[in-house]
């Protein structure tokens, strides 16, 4: 009988929470995005840079690439890079 064991850090937990919570809601704004009533809500795109700034990149990335949502607009696309960048520097100077 294989046992295996799976134990995730409060850290870890986070992200995973973080990132589902992200893809969630890109994917959430993408089918309102769709609806043509003007009398629909959309998520801001600050709300939705946000979620990438607190550790939800991957599944903005993730949802960004399956919806195809965001991607055609240059100014978006380069916050969201320039987020990322900051992201995997704070890392190398933290963790490394």
């Amino acid at each position: 009988m294989i046992n295996i064991n799976f134990s995730f850090t409060y850290t870890e937990i986070y992200f995973i929470f973080v990132n589902l919570v992200t893809f969630i809601i890109y994917g959430f704004d993408k089918i309102q995005a769709l609806t043509n009533n003007k009398n629909i809500s959309r998520v801001s795109e600050v709300k939705l840079l946000l979620l990438a700034v607190f550790g939800g990149s991957l599944g903005a990335l993730i949802s960004m690439l399956l919806f195809r949502h965001k991607i055609k607009k240059l100014s978006f696309v380069i916050k969201f890079i320039l987020i990322i960048i900051v992201q995997i520097l704070g890392y190398y100077f933290i963790v490394l």
